[in-house]
């Protein structure tokens, strides 16, 4: 009888499908387990591998698996849909799992341990709360606009927001100023919150020989150098720093056909928390650089003469991307100027 060399798992909240197969592919069994069967079932297999998506508690299964000696892949979803046969269901996801491990340059998502999922919860709840406080503020923007007050966007309007609800001469309805007091209120709580954050990212970040290591490249600050950390591979998985922007997605979306070259917009099918926070940071260095004025002969200063500030911004990001590469894999700080 054949021994079972991969089992794939399409995971679930409760009930999870199983899908053993040989070397060869072959099928052995189906199995549809509970989430307490399925930890005893694996337990009673011998060393296998287990192939599972990259989804919601694949980590955790991850870090369980390789305790009973088994040897887990993650995949992304997106490469195992194109092995789905006919309709989607629970069976014909987990033999697809199998059949998308089983591929021999099939690329795979490196388990992350406990620590670097708190970590991402941390990254995560801080943009719960900053995406709740530009809610908040949008709102009573609007509220306001509905009795002939303006004001421009951004959190750093909230004091001249607060001051026309205040004044005696706005004219605002009392049940308004009820409400616009609670949204204020709010948004106080919310950024108490954050900075509560914001410092503990500040202590992480400044706790590991990387995140100290980044933050010496300009743009790049302690949020920015804690994702880096947190949220990438390990640097050896890319040949190149090229590669690792890719990985971003930070460069052109090719469409090319015909031995001829067709390049897009940029792709953005990468990490999305790192490039958000590279282009953000590139951002700031092309403004600081706008208003101080950059380096002659720089390749920012070249760039600001001929192209829109936000091309130019991307540009940076995807030089930033490459930069980290390069420092995380040769151990150094960064060298040059943040213009050069």
């Amino acid at each position: 009888m054949k021994e079972v060399s991969i089992i794939g798992v399409d995971l679930a909240k409760n009930v999870f499908q199983l899908h053993g197969a040989a070397a060869d592919g072959s099928v052995l069994f189906r199995k549809k387990l509970t989430r307490l069967q399925f930890e005893r079932f694996m337990a009673s297999q011998p060393a296998c591998t287990v192939a599972m998506e990259a989804c919601a508690g694949a980590h955790h299964w991850a870090r369980t698996l390789t305790g009973m000696g088994h040897a887990p892949l993650l995949i992304a979803p997106r490469y195992v849909k194109p092995f789905v046969k006919r309709h989607k269901n629970d069976s014909a996801d987990a033999e697809a799992i199998v059949e998308a491990a089983l591929r021999p340059t099939m690329r795979f998502v490196d388990p992350k341990t406990a620590d670097s999922q708190a970590r991402a919860v941390l990254f995560r709840t801080r943009t719960q709360f900053v995406e709740s406080r530009t809610v908040a503020v949008n709102a009573l923007r609007a509220h306001l606009y509905e009795f002939g007050h303006t004001a421009p966007i951004g959190v750093h309007q909230v004091k001249r927001l607060a001051g026309i609800v205040e004044a005696g001469d706005s004219g605002l309805p009392e049940a308004v100023r009820l409400c616009c007091r609670e949204i204020l209120a709010q948004i106080a709580q919310i950024g108490e919150r954050l900075a509560v954050l914001d410092r503990e990212i500040a202590r992480l970040s400044g706790e590991g020989e990387t995140s100290r290591r980044l933050r010496t490249m300009p743009g790049v600050g302690p949020i920015t150098a804690l994702a880096v950390e947190t949220f990438a591979p390990a640097m050896d998985s890319f040949r190149s720093g090229r590669d690792f922007a890719a990985w971003l997605g930070l460069v052109p979306m090719q469409k090319s056909t015909g031995g001829k070259q067709r390049l897009g917009r940029t792709s953005k099918m990468g990490q999305r928390d790192i490039r958000r926070l590279l282009i953000i940071g590139a951002m700031s260095t092309v403004q600081r650089t706008l208003r101080k004025g950059a380096p002659e002969g720089s390749w920012l200063g070249r760039m600001l003469a001929k192209k829109p500030r936000m091309l130019v911004a991307i540009a940076l990001a995807n030089k930033m991307a490459r930069g980290v590469w390069a420092m995380m894999t040769k151990n150094e700080d960064y060298r040059g100027a943040a213009m050069a």
